[in-house]
Parts: structure tokens; sequence; C-alpha cells
């Protein structure tokens, strides 16, 4: 079903403003980011207006069609999103010792953050099915247990760490957000916690333990593994309240930072935009995930309001991660800086998640 006139003249402007605002300062931070790499890399600004267009154009898209539609092929979705995940394993090539990426022509497909949608689109689904409105105990978790299971071992085997914290932030977001009752949810945070110890003997790389260690003890490897960090805490602080300046943060233009174009673009934007313009991104980042929560709650039927949450349940936990690595207080982990931080990947899947929020509002009036 195409949007009607009733349905554009619902347009969620506020929903729209606050992503364009963010995308704008992604902009010209990477364009800031990049500016005193070699001459191959300064342009990738360019790729990132490339990218976020071509989202745009998916958001629209995805907004476009009744999102009940997406509810019938739920399934589907979820089980492309787990061939493309296999497919990693036969087609994808290796960069820095983890095999992420699906070469396409130029560019190269990350499925592991498509299946970030396809995985909120199929939880959704399973609960709009689920006859149970409340109460849900540790019982009525094994199905969507299962629907978790599946992409998260794949994402793990890659390894990626990183999005597979996510999507199992995710998936705790939506069960707590719907219901379940709080004895299974404290039972369920302290089973992750019991098995930690399996988790960082068996399944962790020995770069990501490395990574672990050097966040517990900051000091001991400044020059090696907790070099980034450093770097990054050095940046936003010597940015001040008002920072040094767009083009004139010495961490950035010297180089001292590095993936401050994908991993830590925070850091070059607090340098040279202060404690000020830190402040007014997050604020935009929280404004971003308040109002994603609002449509859940006007949502016209569960499925809707579980999309809902799950991608403001998305956005929310890769801001904090990758905001908390970046200050220190969290393990590098790669996490992007939704919207912020350049890839393609990364932008087309944020850029589903927007359509998916501004379909579900267009239509809270119209169902």
């Amino acid at each position: 079903m195409m949007l009607n006139r009733g349905v554009r003249d619902s347009f969620d402007w506020p929903l729209f403003v606050i992503v364009a605002a963010i995308a704008l300062i992604g902009v010209v931070n990477l364009y800031s980011a990049t500016s005193a790499m070699p001459t191959q890399l300064r342009d990738i600004y360019i790729q990132q207006i490339y990218w976020l267009t071509f989202g745009a154009a998916a958001a629209v898209l995805i907004a476009s069609v009744d999102y009940r539609y997406y509810e019938r092929y739920a399934w589907v979705a979820y089980g492309a999103g787990i061939v493309l995940l296999v497919l990693v394993f036969l087609l994808g090539r290796e960069v820095r010792g983890a095999q992420r990426w699906i070469p396409i022509g130029a560019f190269s497909l990350q499925p592991s953050e498509l299946m970030k949608v396809f995985f909120i689109v199929a939880l959704a689904k399973h609960l709009h099915d689920d006859p149970r409105a409340e109460g849900r105990t540790l019982k009525d978790l094994v199905i969507p247990g299962l629907i978790l299971a599946g992409p998260l071992i794949l994402i793990l085997a890659q390894p990626d760490l990183g999005t597979a914290l996510i999507i199992a932030a995710v998936f705790g977001t939506i069960m707590f957000l719907t219901h379940l009752k709080l004895r299974s949810f404290i039972t369920l945070v302290l089973g992750f916690v019991v098995s930690a110890p399996l988790t960082w003997r068996y399944l962790l790389k020995d770069y990501q333990r490395e990574r672990m260690v050097s966040f517990l003890d900051s000091d001991n490897d400044i020059l090696g593994k907790g070099w980034h960090a450093y770097q990054a805490k050095i940046a936003i602080g010597s940015g001040g309240l008002t920072g040094k300046g767009f083009l004139q943060g010495t961490q950035n233009q010297h180089r001292f930072l590095p993936d401050q174009h994908s991993d830590f673009p925070f850091s070059v934007w607090a340098e040279e935009q202060g404690f000020l313009g830190a402040v007014l991104l997050v604020m935009l980042y929280t404004a971003l995930i308040l109002w994603g929560l609002k449509i859940a709650t006007e949502a016209k039927d569960r499925f809707g309001a579980v999309v809902a949450v799950g991608v403001s349940g998305l956005i929310f936990w890769q801001a904090v991660i990758n905001l908390g690595m970046v200050c220190g207080l969290l393990p590098v982990v790669g996490i992007t800086l939704p919207l912020v931080s350049y890839g393609g990947s990364s932008v087309l899947t944020v850029m589903m998640g927007i359509g998916l929020l501004m379909n579900i509002s267009l239509r809270r009036f119209h169902f």
C-alpha cells in the first residue's frame, strides 16, 4: 500500500530534522577527520554523501510501503540475512584478521550490519504472533533465543564481537520493554555474567582479549593496544569548552588519532567543537532515541511497536558503546557511531531503520 495524501500530511518532521542534523554533522566532521590523510583518502566524505543519499532513498522506499507487508516477509528477510552471513565464509575477504565483508565490485558489503535490521523485524514478527501480551518467563524466551542464536554464532565466528554485542543488547532491550518478567530478566542477565569466563576462554580471539586487558590496565600498553583510547582521550580533553575550531584539532591534523574516520570520529568532533559541541551531538542522539520510543508507544500494533523499540535500541547501544570506548569508559570493540562514522553498510543499515521508524510514525493515524 503506497502513501496516500493523508499519510503524506502526517510526515514526521521532527524525526527528519534530527536525522538530517546528525548526518550533516557526520559529513562535516568526516571532511575534517580526513583532511590530513593521504590524498586517496581525503575524498571519502564524498563517498559518505553518496551513501547517505542512497540510504535516504532506501529509507523513502521502506517508508512508502505499509510496514505490515514487511511483517509478512519477516522470515524471508531473516533467512536471507543468515544466507549472507554464511556466504561471508565462502566469498568474503579478510581485513585485519576478520572475515566480515563480501566484495561486490568496488563496494564491500558487510552482511552483519544488514542482519541487525532483519533480526529486529523477525523478532517483532514472532512477538506479534505470540498471544501472550505480558509476563513472559524464561520458557517464553526459547524461540526468541533461537532467533538470536543463529546470527549471533555466525557473527562471532567472523569474528565480530562488536556487532554480536549490539544484537545481543538489542535483544535484551526488546525483551525487557515487551513485558518480560523482572525475575526472568535478572536471571537472563546473570546467565550472561556466569557465561563470561567461557566466552573469554573459548570465543574471544587473542587480539580481543588483549583489548580487554588493555582497557582494564590502560597505562600498561599506551604505545600498543592502548594507543587508540589514549589518543582519543587526549583529543577530547584538549577541546575544552568551545573547541579548537574546525580543521584546527592538533591530535587529528598531526595524525595522532587512529581510525578517526571510522571508530573514533567523536574524538575529532570533541577536539574541534569542544564540550558544547559534544553535548549537542549527544543531545541529538538522545532526541532521536526518545522520539523512536515515542513512535513505539503510538504504534497501532505490536509488530510496529517492537520494530520501533528495536531500531531505537540499535541506535542507543551503538551510540553508547562507541562514545564509551572513545572516552575510555568501555573497551575498544569496533562499533561505529550512527551516521557519523564512515561506512556504507553502517549508513545503509541505520537509514533502513530510520525508514522503518518513519513508516510506523506515518501510519499511526492511518491503519
